[in-house]
């Protein structure tokens, strides 16, 4: 049994058709997006299309939360901020009713049972946290904290957008240091720490660990006592041109009104790099909390850092 798992497309057709491209050498048996399948590139709606023409198992992520509580009217108010949101506001008018409709009907996770093969947990997040991804570098400790609920010895999930394989257990622990016979004692005997594989497909539409190649994982089920929960997974790469992609911020409108945030998604594309996550640290760590508007910080950002010319630098719509 071998299973592409895409997550993160984030909107970007044209990475998404050169995976497809990739798949239709490698002919899984089945294909599976982890969340996100919008936002952040001006194609959402395309994406969306492309998808529900599929048989493809799909999942719900965090940005399809953030449309459907901005359409649903559960946002708050700050999200009335087209400063701050625009970005979010052009895609609920880019999103037909029954797109949102079809992902209003997403599972935020999943538990799949094949034949013959270990069971396999999905989420974007983690279940019941949809933002909760994991980092290449996070200690084993957090993420098991984070696992303690998964039965499942394998979890795949997404959000970070960083390949990720990466086996991890559970701390051993002694009856001393939790002081409780029924936590420590399985069957009169003590308990044996439990260990999980996790694994990341990485972003096909939106890397953010500095390569811009779309990218997504195949995995086979194998024995159990070769690798913890039974699944071998390989991760991929595949290039594509950007420069349709980058020439929609413009032409869609997208760029004008989605503003700084907008902009900074501009710049991820270019680099793969966290451009929204750089910005935010160093406004939270120059500027008074709420004493210039966003727009502000950010000039004061590019002024201050020069990101902007390294950008223009890296752009392939500049040459």
């Amino acid at each position: 049994m071998r299973l592409a798992i895409l997550a993160d497309i984030h909107g970007n057709l044209h990475a998404l058709q050169a995976v497809v491209a990739k798949l239709e050498e490698l002919q899984p048996d089945a294909v599976i997006v982890v969340g996100d399948l919008i936002n952040a590139v001006p194609f959402s709606s395309q994406v969306v299309d492309f998808i529900r023409d599929s048989d493809w198992i799909v999942l719900r992520g965090n940005h399809e939360f953030y449309y459907l509580d901005f359409v649903g009217g559960r946002a708050p108010d700050a999200w009335q901020d087209p400063m701050r949101w625009g970005q979010l506001h052009w895609l609920a008018e880019h999103l037909r009713p029954d797109q949102g409709a079809y992902l209003a009907a997403l599972p935020d996770d999943l538990t799949l049972f094949y034949p013959h093969t270990e069971p396999i947990r999905l989420a974007h997040g983690i279940p019941g946290n949809h933002r909760m991804g994991f980092s290449p570098d996070m200690p084993s400790e957090r993420i098991a904290a984070a696992m303690e609920n998964i039965e499942q010895a394998t979890f795949i999930n997404a959000h970070t957008h960083h390949q990720i394989d990466r086996i991890i257990s559970q701390p051993t622990r002694s009856l001393d240091e939790t002081n409780d016979p029924v936590f420590f004692m399985e069957n009169g005997q003590p308990s044996t720490p439990r260990t999980w594989h996790v694994i990341n497909p990485g972003s096909v539409g939106l890397p953010l660990n500095g390569d811009v190649r779309a990218q997504f994982a195949i995995i086979a089920n194998v024995n159990p006592k070769a690798i913890p929960g039974g699944w071998r997974v390989s991760h991929y790469r595949v290039a594509y041109d950007r420069c349709p992609a980058l020439e929609a911020f413009h032409t869609s409108g997208m760029l004008a009104r989605g503003g700084v945030i907008s902009e900074l998604f501009y710049w991820e594309l270019i680099t793969a790099q966290r451009e929204i996550a750089y910005f935010f640290m160093w406004r939270r760590a120059h500027l008074p909390q709420d004493s210039v508007s966003l727009a502000e910080a950010f000039r004061a950002y590019k002024d201050a850092t020069g990101r902007h010319a390294y950008i223009r630098q890296h752009d392939p719509l500049s040459g």
